[in-house]
């Protein structure tokens, strides 16, 4: 149990790090363009929402790691160490063929296919509640920020977009420490068997989320910020405000969505808004792919792995 326990904790540090590269990016290029939030200032709120918003709310966190499966359950940190190697795989390998995807996908396809590998309790009603809610935060981004950036346009001026900027951007980081951001902590939560979310583990995940933001900040985000549509600052803030209200909904009743999805869909939504041709079509799509592939692609390894593994160690 001890050897299982420190396998995991390893394995949750790397996928901190990991995460942090992935999203801390993309989560800062949207409004990069704009001078009003340096990235050093970004990054230090997004760590800081990221080891304290949990200390209020970490409903996220719970679902996947009771909700999906049982993951507490005799076996539930091997099943898990799986998971998250196969959600870290995926995401690898979509990355190097230049379809970035999302780690939250993967996690949570990992988790479930994981969980039925080993033989644990798998949910189906929640599982199909967080597709449904995955499949929705973007396409909800989206019509907001279609909403929103009509209004950005029509009231904001030059020199006020940057306080929706600010506005846009605290949102956004809250939005994901109450959501996405969780995943980080769900898997130390069953390697370490805590309930909560004490500060001293909430607080090593926001540095390990930092190292890896800190990292993966000069390159990460370049396919939302520049390639997803022709870019103007205005598309930045309506993406930011559109995908933070919409992660926080789901957030709010225990759902773990995509916070990058629902930032693409936002920029879809803008671009769309101002004309469809500012939307470059070919890299939607393949991010639209990347993420379609992603969860039965983590699925498969994870249950593959994890059957595997069982029968090895058990048989």
């Amino acid at each position: 149990m001890l050897l299982e326990a420190a396998v995991l904790i390893v394995v949750a540090g790397l996928f901190a790090v990991v995460s942090g590269v992935n999203d801390g990016g993309a989560l800062l290029a949207t409004g990069l363009k704009l001078p009003t939030v340096r990235p050093a200032t970004g990054i230090l709120a997004l760590v800081v929402m990221v080891a304290v918003v949990p200390l209020v709310t970490h409903q996220v966190a719970r679902t996947f790691v009771t909700r999906l499966a049982s993951f507490q359950e005799p076996g539930g940190k091997i099943a898990t160490t799986i998971a998250v190697i196969a959600a870290l795989a995926v995401a690898a390998v979509l990355s190097a063929k230049g379809r970035p995807t999302s780690l939250t996908l993967a996690i949570v396809g990992g988790l479930t296919g994981a969980g039925l590998g080993w033989g644990l309790p798998v949910s189906p009603g929640w599982v199909a509640l967080v597709l449904a809610f995955g499949l929705a935060a973007p396409a909800v981004g989206g019509l907001l920020a279609w909403v929103l950036i009509r209004v950005l346009v029509a009231v904001a001026t030059a020199r006020g977009l940057g306080g929706w900027h600010r506005a846009g951007f605290l949102l956004q980081t809250l939005a994901y420490a109450a959501n996405d951001g969780q995943k980080m902590l769900a898997v130390f939560m069953i390697a370490l068997g805590f309930p909560g979310a004490p500060i001293a583990y909430t607080s090593l995940v926001a540095a390990l989320f930092a190292l890896g933001t800190l990292y993966g900040l000069p390159k990460a985000g370049r396919t939302l910020s520049r390639e997803i549509i022709v870019f103007r600052p205005t598309h930045g803030v309506a993406a930011e405000l559109a995908a933070g209200v919409a992660v926080i909904g789901c957030a709010a009743v225990g759902m773990p969505v995509s916070m990058t999805q629902a930032v693409a869909g936002g920029l879809v939504g803008a671009g769309i808004a101002q004309g469809g041709g500012r939307v470059r079509w070919y890299a939607a799509v393949k991010i639209g792919t990347a993420w379609m592939l992603t969860l039965p692609a983590s699925a498969l390894l994870g249950g593959v792995g994890a059957f595997v593994v069982k029968g090895m160690t058990q048989g």
